[in-house]
């Protein structure tokens, strides 16, 4: 689909028509893909994690907490 122009000096100007790519959708498709690569890339970390790391150790009840709990089963507390 090549375009053929004369100018006024009598001078030949063809102009190539161009079959690339929209630079808009080159720059959507980079972007997008990183994102997907971040995504994929989190998650498969995430599964990693989970499968190799140790449980998150509990943090100890209070002495205040235990005897509160005890009272409240109807349990008397030690000491009382």
């Amino acid at each position: 689909m090549d375009e053929v122009f004369s100018d006024a000096a009598g001078n030949i100007i063809t102009e190539k028509a161009t079959n690339g790519l929209n630079p808009g959708l080159v720059v959507l498709l980079v972007i997008g893909g990183l994102v997907l690569l971040f995504l994929v890339g989190n998650f498969a970390l995430y599964t990693y994690a989970q499968n190799t790391l140790p449980p998150k150790k509990k943090k100890p009840v209070s002495k205040k907490k235990m005897k509160r709990e005890r009272l409240k089963q109807g349990v008397s507390a030690p000491g009382e």
